[in-house]
């Protein structure tokens, strides 16, 4: 029987698992377990392969949400505009500051926040539009930087499903206020725990987010401001080196597997993802619309020990704790109702990609 997780780390990193051990080992060795040499370097490393000023780490990608919007000076009475169409935490992160999230629908071959739609819910407590490059896809950042800067609101960027995305040869996470990333270890750039990143162009914001992830401390035992305690340890961080140096062959891997599944799943009743040759997509998931019977296709997937997520069954604003939040809106609606994740990851061969496709379109027959 064919058995496929989501994601199989052990094939991922078999190659370099002596590179990882060794990484950790260093650590260990060195008696330095937080905010040491490691994750300095993991910051500088990251902020140059990104094309960033300043990367600032975190412990989790939430945060890096979060600390964003506070360092924005997001907070009570304000409006963020945001998908619906995303996992929790970026709305979450929006109604942790104080603020509101404004719900606009998503395009329906994208599945990212549709910008022609943004201006007619702008209000005068709009302050920002926080944007996701959902499932590895950039969104269509030039036009969402037009609206933006007319209407003199701030861009951020939720990247934690596409580190190494690029739209027109620049990196993801350059372009707006601040940008957002993940490192929990099923992400493009996955770690072996939580972690997240923030990119900015800002000395002033990067020293802001320094203070705040350290308890709103730049001196020990000294603190201007109530902070977090959000830090990447060194373990993490020099295992997120050695991942780094590789990511852009991770990144090819998964468009590789994307290609399989769109070759040998041409002719099946779905509707397979899109992207743009300008723009980079890195699949942190490979997510198909199922016209008919999602949840028995997937049943029956499960059935055969493969795996398959539904990356999102609910649009945000129905959320218990946002009920009644916002109207419907009819294409999230529909997206929330078909969409089927596929496994896909770095290490995936093209035979098992080949025979998930075959017993993927037995069943749809």
């Amino acid at each position: 029987m064919l058995k496929v997780p989501m994601v199989d780390t052990q094939a991922w990193h078999a190659p370099v698992q002596d590179e990882l051990e060794q990484a950790a080992l260093r650590v260990l060795r060195s008696g330095q377990f937080i905010s040491g040499a490691e994750v300095a370097a993991f910051e500088q490393e990251s902020a140059c392969y990104l094309g960033s000023p300043y990367a600032v780490s975190c412990a989790n990608g939430t945060d890096a949400l979060v600390l964003a919007l506070l360092t924005a000076g997001i907070g009570n009475g304000d409006e963020v505009i945001t998908t619906p169409f995303s996992f929790f935490a970026t709305t979450e992160a929006i109604l942790r500051v104080g603020a509101t999230p404004v719900f606009v629908d998503i395009d329906h071959k994208t599945f990212n926040l549709d910008p022609a739609l943004i201006p007619p819910a702008i209000s005068a407590k709009t302050k920002a539009v926080l944007v996701v490059h959902l499932f590895g896809l950039p969104a269509e950042l030039d036009a969402l930087t037009v609206i933006t800067e007319k209407y003199g609101l701030l861009l951020i960027e939720d990247c934690a499903q596409a580190f190494g995305a690029s739209y027109q040869e620049k990196k993801v996470g350059a372009f707006g206020h601040i940008g957002c990333f993940s490192f929990f270890p099923s992400k493009n750039l996955g770690g072996f725990g939580d972690g997240g990143l923030i990119t900015t162009g800002s000395a002033a914001i990067a020293d802001q987010l320094k203070q705040l992830r350290n308890h709103g401390s730049r001196l020990s035992y000294y603190h201007e401001s109530v902070g977090y305690n959000s830090r990447l340890d060194e373990v993490q961080a020099a295992l997120l080196r050695v991942k780094l140096k590789h990511i852009n062959h991770y990144n090819h891997q998964r468009r590789q597997v994307a290609q399989w599944y769109k070759e040998y799943l041409s002719e099946a009743p779905l509707v397979l993802p899109s992207g743009n040759d300008e723009n980079t997509h890195t699949y942190n998931q490979f997510t198909v619309l199922v016209p008919d019977h999602r949840d028995a296709v997937q049943k029956q997937l499960e059935k055969q020990s493969i795996a398959s997520r539904v990356f999102y069954p609910t649009p945000l604003y129905r959320q218990p704790v946002l009920s009644n939040a916002s109207r419907p809106l009819p294409v999230c609606e529909k997206v929330c109702e078909q969409c089927l994740s596929l496994p896909i990851f770095p290490g995936m061969v093209a035979e098992k990609v080949k025979a998930l496709s075959a017993i993927l379109l037995e069943i749809l027959a």
